[in-house]
């Protein structure tokens, strides 16, 4: 079996998913989604804690954990189908890579719900925090990142220049044919850097 890890870049309520292999010649790979971690893919439920702002705060907290738990749910659903799916192909997908934000830890609830910028970043994690529950129940050992951190970071450990890497990266999504968006591009260098790291 060849080793196979996910890559992960989290938006509200969806998340680009890409699955690389590592070759003789490089990374490739094996498979590109767009990722819904809501059932319903809209507003109110894409932005579970902008919704529970306006809520009482009771009625807000069992909103945010059902959507936890959905988001959760939907994940884990979609890793383990793509993990049996990688497996039939003759890989063994045993790692993700997950893009964080550039954020602190979050307070408490009533806090998140007092603060317009809690309140946005709260939304990100939630998704983030699915994704990273999910793959470790699926058995992927997790490697996580800033965002701003990614470049600098993967031409370092991969012994690219920022330039060559981004060169790389670009052409990994020429045999797929679009998207091939900052969204794919950015998921596919979480999911090398997860293939590289100890």
């Amino acid at each position: 079996m060849k080793t196979a890890a996910l890559g992960f870049r989290a938006h509200s309520g969806w998340t680009a998913l890409i699955a690389l292999a590592a070759t003789k010649d490089g990374p490739s790979v094996l498979a590109r989604q767009r990722l819904h971690l809501v059932e319903t893919f809209t507003y109110e439920f894409r932005q579970p804690f902008h919704t529970a702002e306006k809520m009482k705060f009771d009625e807000a907290r069992a909103f945010i954990s059902r959507s936890e738990a959905e988001a959760k749910r939907l994940a884990f659903g979609a890793i383990r189908d793509l993990k049996a799916d990688l497996r039939g192909r003759g890989h063994e997908l045993a790692r993700c890579g997950l893009l964080l934000s550039s954020g602190r830890p979050l307070p408490a609830l009533p806090q998140i719900l007092a603060s317009h910028s809690l309140i946005h970043s709260a939304d990100g994690e939630l998704f983030r925090d699915a994704l990273l529950h999910a793959s470790n129940h699926c058995g992927l050992k997790a490697f996580t990142i800033r965002e701003r951190e990614l470049v600098d970071s993967a031409a370092h450990t991969l012994r690219i220049t920022a330039g060559d890497l981004t060169r790389r990266v670009a052409d990994l999504g020429r045999p797929l044919g679009p998207p091939w968006s900052q969204d794919e591009k950015l998921a596919s260098l979480v999911a090398w850097l997860a293939l590289a790291s100890k």
